[in-house]
């Protein structure tokens, strides 16, 4: 088994986006889904030089939550800067614009107060196969993208790469959730970690998730850890993280920076 524990904070390299940073240039296009039935705009980043490196692939990092009123412009702002300063390689960035967030960002729940967060929960299987059967495709055909992926998302985003990596792991090569909202469906998905891992003994990948301050979660964090330590494949890393000087509403815009920097660094 491989596991890593982050460094300490004051080890990882990067600060979060400057208050202000201008926005790189982007491009947008929409997908009038089937399997959603509604049209969903999406937005991409392109690294610089891109147009000039014709013969150049890059990865991608999708994220939901990917609108330009929602993490988009801090994330690209901030990946844009970290490739230009030589501390992260180049990528493609597609944020996924919201229609209903919470819809989408959840899986099946058994909690009464579970279902009250919204009109409509529980479509986060038909959202994944948005991503892998109707996004994924459009963003090969339409960008120069090389075969490694990732995801990163916060709060139920969060919840959703974890969901994405327990049931659906070969969808990418990097899941990266930040605080993610393990309570959901009374933690069912950290107790199903284990078992699901012993049932994967060749998966490789990585993933890292982290904690904020006052994260409401119970113990699904520890359990979350416990089957990590005790059930990862050989070919899996892992990182967990805990914040204690970060909250859960900005653990995303202050953490991300330093992670994209320790996960993607320059090849």
């Amino acid at each position: 088994m491989r596991w890593f524990v982050l460094f300490v904070l004051a080890a990882l390299a990067g600060d979060a986006v400057a208050a202000g940073a201008a926005m790189p240039a982007h491009a947008s296009f929409t997908i009038d889904s089937a399997l959603l039935k509604e049209v969903r705009r999406i937005n991409v980043y392109t690294p610089p030089g891109y147009a000039a490196a014709k013969n150049a692939r890059y990865p991608v990092l999708y994220m939901p939550d990917g609108g330009m009123q929602e993490d988009f412009p801090h994330v690209a702002t901030d990946v844009d800067s970290a490739i230009r300063a030589g501390e992260m390689r180049p990528m493609i960035v597609v944020g996924i614009e919201n229609t209903e967030r919470r819809r989408d960002m959840t899986g099946p729940t058994d909690v009464d107060s579970d279902r009250k967060i919204a009109v409509h929960v529980g479509g986060s299987v038909a959202f994944r196969a948005f991503i892998a059967n109707e996004l994924m495709p459009q963003v090969r055909q339409r960008y120069r993208t090389s075969d490694k992926t990732a995801i990163v998302g916060e709060s139920l985003a969060g919840l959703f790469v974890v969901e994405t990596f327990l049931l659906q792991p070969k969808l990418f090569d990097t899941y990266i959730a930040l605080s993610p909202s393990l309570w959901w469906n009374n933690m069912a998905l950290a107790h199903s970690a284990a078992t699901r891992l012993k049932a994967r003994p060749g998966l490789t990948g990585t993933l890292y998730f982290a904690t904020a301050s006052d994260d409401d979660i119970g113990d699904a964090g520890e359990v979350l850890q416990a089957a990590l330590r005790a059930n990862a494949p050989h070919g899996l890393i892992w990182f967990y993280q805990a914040w204690p000087d970060l909250h859960h509403s900005n653990i995303y815009i202050n953490a991300s920076p330093r992670v994209f920097r320790q996960l993607f660094p320059p090849e």
